[in-house]
């Protein structure tokens, strides 16, 4: 490049594996700011066929997977005429996770996004990971796979990107730990016995992050800290004692590394998650973004605290998961997911979760995992256990919960 000659960057090509979530419309929403830097290659969505039709319309994707297959008449008939491929099921989103692309966003939430963003790992380049199953549930086999592919994992995740903007990986012997930021959620400052009659509407009520059900009652609970404690185990390879959480309610800090010298390094920014996946879809370089930009001043006050393990005890469960090794990551996670959905149904209470977690892991010897099918299997004996711990409940008290920890 001849100096004072601006850098003219190669089209990237992408793909959207969750497009029409939230993490996957607000990746297009940026795409869609600077059409000719990408090109869209296949656009994966769950059952909203009507929204992913005009994701790929828009876009002017070459393909684009429906999951649930009764949405694939909808699919059909809208992109009938356009040149789209388009396709229905299982295999079509393995078919769009495989498709040549530069870098992949894995956003698909849940179980159902282990086996297609594994694919995308396995195809090399770079794979935006917003899924967490894929490191809670399977952190060795993806980390494994991606070191084997030369696939660069880029964490999506508020908290885990910004560790990795200020994670000195070259010369990690001078990084002594890494701290978690967590908002606290909307009951940081209850009683255990007002949380206990907090609704699932109250719960989802995050005060500073717009989110789906789950991740919003996973806040409440600080389930989503201890999960994300896992993910970060994996990505940095950092042993769980040398990672720390710390309540910070403005979340404006989203997280902090911290060095043998003293130096504690930050990246702050507004609540938004149009940040990190910007950071993700332009990497190594950086583009703007419609962001409001953060005004320290006006905040005036950033407020710091250790997590109460008593009052949020799931923090505690999910590092004793991560200690246990074996299947006991995919177990908690199956277990939480059952009880968060006994919990929207009116099963059983808030607080409630964390006994229903901490159960099932006490009645679940650890068991070996080497490949995807053992991790499935984890996730269903988790969500089994649990179904039976709800349907004899009968008031499992949250001291059981923190004698555990």
């Amino acid at each position: 490049m001849v100096e004072g000659t601006p850098h003219r960057e190669t089209q990237r090509r992408v793909s959207i594996l969750g497009s029409t979530g939230s993490v996957g419309t607000s990746t297009i929403d940026l795409i869609a700011r600077e059409p000719d830097r990408f090109a869209v290659e296949a656009l994966v969505g769950g059952a909203n066929a009507a929204l992913l039709a005009e994701q790929a319309k828009t876009l002017g994707a070459s393909f684009a997977a429906i999951a649930d297959e009764t949405a694939w008449p909808v699919l059909r008939d809208a992109l009938a005429g356009t040149g789209i491929e388009a396709a229905a099921g299982r295999d079509a989103v393995l078919e769009a996770a495989r498709r040549p692309a530069d870098w992949t966003m894995g956003s698909i939430v849940g179980a159902a996004g282990l086996a297609p963003t594994l694919e995308a790992v396995r195809r090399g380049g770079i794979v935006a990971l917003a899924n967490k199953e894929a490191l809670v549930c399977a952190g060795d086999l993806f980390t494994e796979e991606a070191e084997r592919a030369g696939c660069r994992i880029l964490p999506v995740d508020s908290e885990h990107n910004a560790i990795y903007q200020v994670f000195d990986d070259a010369r990690r012997e001078g990084i002594d730990r890494i701290i978690l930021t967590a908002s606290g959620g909307p009951f940081r400052t209850l009683s255990l016995d007002d949380m206990a009659r907090k609704s699932p509407a109250e719960a989802v009520a995050h005060p500073n992050w717009s989110m789906g059900v789950k991740i919003s009652i996973d806040s409440a609970t600080m389930m989503n800290k201890g999960l994300e404690l896992i993910e970060a185990h994996h990505l940095f390879a950092m042993p769980e004692a040398r990672i720390d959480v710390l309540v910070h309610p403005q979340s404006v800090v989203h997280s902090l590394v911290s060095y043998v010298d003293g130096s504690v390094l930050a990246q702050l920014g507004s609540p938004d998650m149009r940040t990190p996946i910007a950071y993700c879809l332009a990497w190594p370089r950086r583009m703007d973004t419609p962001v409001e930009r953060l005004d320290l001043a006006a905040i005036g006050q950033l407020d710091f605290s250790a997590p109460d393990i008593r009052r949020f005890p799931c923090l505690g469960l999910a590092r004793q998961a991560l200690r246990a090794g074996g299947d006991a990551a995919p177990v908690l996670n199956g277990a939480n997911e059952a009880a968060v959905e006994a919990f929207v149904a009116g099963r059983i209470g808030f607080t409630d979760i964390a006994s229903v977690v901490a159960e099932t892991l006490d009645r679940c010897p650890v068991e070996p995992v080497t490949d995807l099918e053992g991790v499935f299997a984890a996730d269903a004996k988790g969500r089994r256990v649990a179904e039976d711990v709800i349907a004899g409940f009968g008031g499992l008290s949250i001291a059981h919960v923190g004698a555990a920890n």
